[in-house]
């Protein structure tokens, strides 16, 4: 660097020049420090001694202000020639100078050695990384009263809204408050006491009061002696993490509690169901065992009564009510008409209620009330419960209406192609009439039909191209052009309305429409039957009710009676016999023919036909 000298110093201009340079720069006259640049300044503790008066009063003594450095720099002054200028070395270990030699004096570059340009670089990169970094970064000052921060960098600013200025000066603690963990403040606290690292979660705030989860590392800063000089500390936002992780342990919590409670509450459920010899019987022991329950005020069990729009109860425990309008504001009302389960508040109270339904048959509603929320999780189990009382409440209602005498007569007209029936008869422009249904294993129910007007071939060319029907070809009488023949299939219409109590007197179908006539107990809830067949099948149609009371044992309830005493293959090989003429002369089939049906051997057929011979005679002559 060229410096101008002036005797004084460096001229205005230079030195206005100067005060920009950060290199430390000092002139020296008559062995006199005559001018310092702020960088020599603070440097070297040197004044500023340039006052613009030229006066040499109070401007320090080189060779004072320099001590420690002053025999090299007055020997390469001395040695330097006027205009031209030399580096020194001076045992600084930052710097070494640079002389320039004036006509009046010299100048005094302080250049950074090699070593401190690298060290210098690094700590540019250190200093540029550490405030750009993407999380908070502080910096505390032990050695001052209440460890201060003295450093934040810009993440710091961003995650927690303060300003430089409003933290510098003031402890790390600023970010609590009364949520803040105790624990996890102590822990920092004894690290700090104990010169070690710790890292912490704990709940902090920002400058305008919202909360955020703060990752927080504090690690003390050591010297080359080992002191501790400072502590850096690191702010990290995870509070998307921690609120996830709180969340889950909450849902495991409520799980295992909602597990450890409903254990035995399922098992006892469960119990009543299956015990139970009446509907009455059960829905009580359900409401009394709920109740019994700590965790739930009380239960009831109402019933959906459409002459008179409310819901009417059947049983309760713990609780005291008047029915429910069915269209009212109430969850009980609400899952009746949405047919899924409904959970509300009303004054403080929880309501949870559950349909009851099995095979789309509506049997009621159960409602449970707490004073306390209701989770997911404890409505995915209390709906499991309602499930396993509506399938105990079927269970005792089909008993019951099978055994009644006082039914209601209901035909009904479908025109649905996944009927059987109704598809076999559309496709071949047969006439099919319902004979009766054989129960096979797996659930399967096998349905016999006289078909008029079709061969055998016709109907089973029909049924290839229905593949959702299985149709077999029992027997085919050529004298009457009628053909006996088995029809199962992926919709059992019969099979379907037994399961719901109802019995099926008569399916007549013909140009693909059924007429089909049902016997329904009186004491069942014939609406909710009938609307379960009319949202399973498209375009049902009600043509008549007629309620009558049953008339002795009808030949239906006879042949249920001897049914009950014949084996399934006594009983297929006695229809068979009877359905395809075999006890007819002449025989229009054989014997060899009904067995290769059943998939038997003759011998063995005949051996079946002939024991369900013997039990018919016995049934019919009352000799059982």
């Amino acid at each position: 660097m060229n410096t101008v000298d002036t005797g004084g110093g460096p001229n205005p201009a230079a030195a206005t020049a100067l005060e920009q340079v950060v290199d430390p720069v000092v002139a020296i006259a008559d062995e006199t420090v005559t001018y310092a640049n702020p960088a020599a300044q603070e440097a070297f503790g040197l004044p500023a001694t340039d006052d613009g008066t030229g006066d040499d009063a109070g401007r320090p003594d080189a060779a004072t202000a320099l001590a420690p450095y002053w025999d090299a720099l007055e020997t390469a002054i001395t040695e330097t020639t006027v205009g031209t200028a030399r580096t020194v070395a001076i045992d600084h270990g930052r710097y070494d100078a640079r002389v320039h030699r004036g006509d009046d004096g010299a100048t005094i570059t302080f250049e950074l050695t090699a070593d401190a340009e690298t060290a210098a670089s690094d700590r540019a990169v250190k200093d540029r990384a550490i405030n750009e970094a993407p999380v908070g970064i502080s910096i505390s000052d032990p050695d001052r009263p209440d460890n201060p921060l003295v450093y934040i960098n810009d993440a710091y600013e961003e995650l927690t809204g303060y300003g430089f200025d409003e933290v510098v000066g003031r402890n790390c603690r600023l970010l609590q408050g009364e949520e803040s963990d105790p624990d996890a403040i102590a822990e920092m606290r004894a690290a700090i006491d104990d010169e070690r690292p710790v890292t912490v979660e704990l709940k902090n705030y920002r400058k305008d009061g919202t909360e955020f989860w703060n990752e927080v590392t504090i690690a003390p800063v050591r010297d080359d002696a080992g002191e501790v000089t400072n502590y850096v500390g690191f702010q990290n936002d995870v509070t998307a993490r921690k609120e996830a992780e709180l969340a889950l342990e909450r849902r495991t919590e409520e799980l295992e509690y909602i597990l450890d409670r409903v254990e035995g509450l399922i098992q006892d459920v469960t119990d009543v169901v299956a015990g139970s010899t009446s509907r009455s019987e059960l829905e009580a022991a359900v409401c009394d065992r709920i109740a019994a329950e700590a965790a739930y005020d009380g239960v009831w069990i109402g019933e959906r009564n459409p002459a008179i729009g409310t819901i009417e109860v059947r049983s309760s425990a713990g609780v005291e009510l008047d029915d429910v309008s069915a269209d009212a504001d109430h969850p009980t009302a609400d899952a009746l008409a949405a047919n899924e389960a409904t959970v509300a508040t009303i004054d403080g109270t929880t309501h949870a209620a559950f349909p009851l339904i099995y095979n789309g048959i509506e049997y009621g509603v159960l409602t449970v009330c707490t004073d306390r929320p209701i989770g997911d999780r404890e409505a995915v189990i209390l709906s499991a419960l309602a499930r396993a009382v509506a399938s105990g409440v079927n269970a005792r209602e089909t008993s019951r209406m099978l055994a009644t005498d006082a039914v209601v007569a209901v035909d009904l007209e479908l025109t649905d192609r996944s009927v059987a029936p109704v598809a076999v008869s559309a496709a071949t422009g047969s006439r099919l009439e319902y004979r009766r249904s054989v129960h096979r294993t797996g659930n399967e129910t096998a349905s016999l039909f006289t078909a008029t007007g079709a061969s055998g071939a016709d109907l089973a060319a029909a049924a290839d191209d229905l593949p959702e029907i299985d149709l077999s070809v029992l027997v085919e009488r050529d004298e009457d052009d009628t053909c006996l023949v088995e029809v199962t299939g992926d919709d059992d219409l019969v099979g379907w309305l037994s399961e719901r109590g109802v019995r099926t007197r008569a399916i007549e179908s013909e140009d693909g429409r059924a007429r089909v006539t049902l016997e329904i107990p009186r004491s069942a809830n014939v609406r909710s039957i009938v609307e379960a067949v009319e949202d399973r099948y498209e375009g049902t149609d009600v043509i008549s009710f007629q309620q009558r009371e049953r008339e002795g044992e009808t030949r239906q309830e006879f042949a249920a009676r001897l049914e009950k005493r014949l084996t399934d293959r006594q009983f297929g090989a006695l229809q068979r016999a009877y359905l395809g003429g075999y006890f007819e002369w002449p025989r229009p089939t054989t014997g060899e023919e009904l067995a290769q049906s059943m998939g038997v051997s003759r011998p063995t057929f005949h051996e079946h036909l002939r024991t369900a011979e013997a039990k018919l005679c016995r049934a019919f002559f009352g000799d059982e």
